[in-house]
């Protein structure tokens, strides 16, 4: 079945005014769910590094050449997805945040663990895993206000640029998966349970990392984490208000792009393709979010 889907365009050199002044707490004031995803913005670099290795060992036996042209973009992308990441992590290191430390933590079970000693289909697998739930997550953060509406403009548009290039290519490593690596369905759903818990795992341990260095006691996390896991888990919540569209990937026959584009991306790209600005493109999404 052939399934029809944005091109691909990898975008660089892009200015979100982030050598500016951030707020420490950009998102809406609240520093659980600011330093929530300032976690994810630390697991990144690495994260995309990941990304790029497990596709790669198996781009030498892609024939099709709609799908090299798909890799290719899909490297592109990450990999400055990885850049731009980084050069916000900089703020947080001069916030008195580890950067190094946590980086280093995800370097190591990335590369020394997992590409180390589990199979090469297994890790595309988790790539494929991945790569659907930060689609699933980029449509929750982007079509609902109540997400990321209080977000700096800044931060809204970088990660308003991230969320929509995920869309773009949400299915490259899936179809290297089924197409070049014949994953079979048990695997597929495993990694998928496996990305969840881990992911989840860390992003956490992170977060409180993070509030731990801003000189929260205690207590005071215990209040933040009760109120912002409801922000996170609660019914309408970033991770749980997109339920059914996660259960999906466990159909199958589930292939990325039964889901199409998300309502908001068509709106991003004609305000970013007629300003060339991030930002601008950023704050249209933010006014037809609902």
């Amino acid at each position: 079945m052939a399934h029809h889907h944005p091109e691909i365009i990898p975008r660089e050199k892009l200015n979100f005014g982030l050598d500016r002044d951030i707020p420490q707490y950009w998102l809406g004031g609240d520093p659980f769910k600011t330093r929530f995803c300032d976690a994810m913005s630390t697991i990144f670099p690495e994260g995309e590094r990941y990304f790029i290795s497990c596709v790669r060992d198996f781009r030498d036996q892609v024939s099709d050449p709609q799908l090299k042209q798909e890799i290719k973009d899909f490297i592109r992308q990450e990999g400055q997805h990885g850049i731009i990441h980084s050069q916000f992590n900089e703020h947080l290191k001069v916030q008195g945040i580890d950067v190094d430390k946590l980086e280093g933590i995800t370097r190591w079970f990335l590369f020394d663990v997992l590409r180390k000693y589990v199979p090469k289909k297994h890790t595309l697998a988790a790539t494929a895993a991945c790569e659907h739930l930060t689609a699933i997550l980029a449509e929750a953060l982007f079509e609902r206000k109540d997400m990321m509406g209080s977000a700096d403009p800044r931060m809204f548009a970088m990660y308003a640029w991230h969320a929509m290039e995920e869309m773009e290519h949400k299915a490259v490593a899936f179809d290297v998966m089924q197409k070049v690596a014949k994953v079979g369905y048990l695997r597929r759903v495993w990694t998928q349970l496996e990305v969840t818990v881990s992911f989840n795992i860390q992003i956490l341990l992170f977060t409180n990392f993070m509030l731990k260095s801003d000189g929260f006691s205690v207590g005071q996390r215990l209040k933040q984490f009760a109120k912002g896991l409801w922000w996170v888990y609660g019914p309408k919540g970033l991770f749980t208000g997109s339920l059914g569209a996660y259960l999906k990937y466990f159909k199958p026959g589930f292939h990325p792009w039964q889901e199409g584009e998300m309502r908001s991306y068509r709106l991003w790209l004609e305000a970013f393709n007629r300003s060339g600005d991030p930002v601008e493109a950023g704050r249209v999404v933010y006014a037809a979010a609902a």
